[in-house]
């Protein structure tokens, strides 16, 4: 009896912890693309990539602070429900924001190699995020057609 309450309660506290953990982002618009070029020991090519894709990304970001900026400048902020309808605007700018990173992220993995992508998957692990789900060149250039 105890037994199976014990392991419903760890089964629970894992699926709800799991599903707290935070997605293991690279930050490829960030400052420190050193880091990401040692730990993950890119090659010329994935470096210029990388550092093309981070230009695209800062562009997309400036334009999305400029418009959170005009949002901020322009929208009414009297009354509380004025000020909700900014806060929803504003969530949703934030979020593309995060879904452009999170794309970048993404496309940089889908061109690491096999052991790229493992060290990739070890460090989310040990940071105790959920890693964003690719499959890189590497190993899709290994997969035999069935054909």
């Amino acid at each position: 009896m105890y037994v199976k309450a014990f392991v419903l309660v760890l089964f629970f506290s894992f699926f709800s912890f799991w599903g707290s953990a935070q997605d293991c982002t690279l930050d490829i618009g960030g400052k420190k693309s050193e880091i990401l070029v040692k730990a993950f020991q890119l090659n010329e090519a994935q470096i210029e990539q990388m550092q093309a894709w981070s230009a695209e990304l800062a562009v997309t970001n400036k334009a999305m602070e400029d418009d959170i900026k005009k949002l901020f400048d322009t929208h009414p902020q009297s009354t509380p429900e004025e000020l909700t309808t900014l806060a929803e605007k504003y969530k949703v700018l934030q979020q593309k924001m995060i879904n452009a990173s999170r794309e970048a992220d993404k496309r940089l993995l889908t061109i690491f190699n096999e052991l790229q992508y493992e060290r990739y998957l070890q460090l989310c692990s040990e940071a105790i995020r959920r890693p964003i789900k690719v499959i890189p060149t590497g190993v899709r250039d290994s997969i035999v057609d069935p054909e």
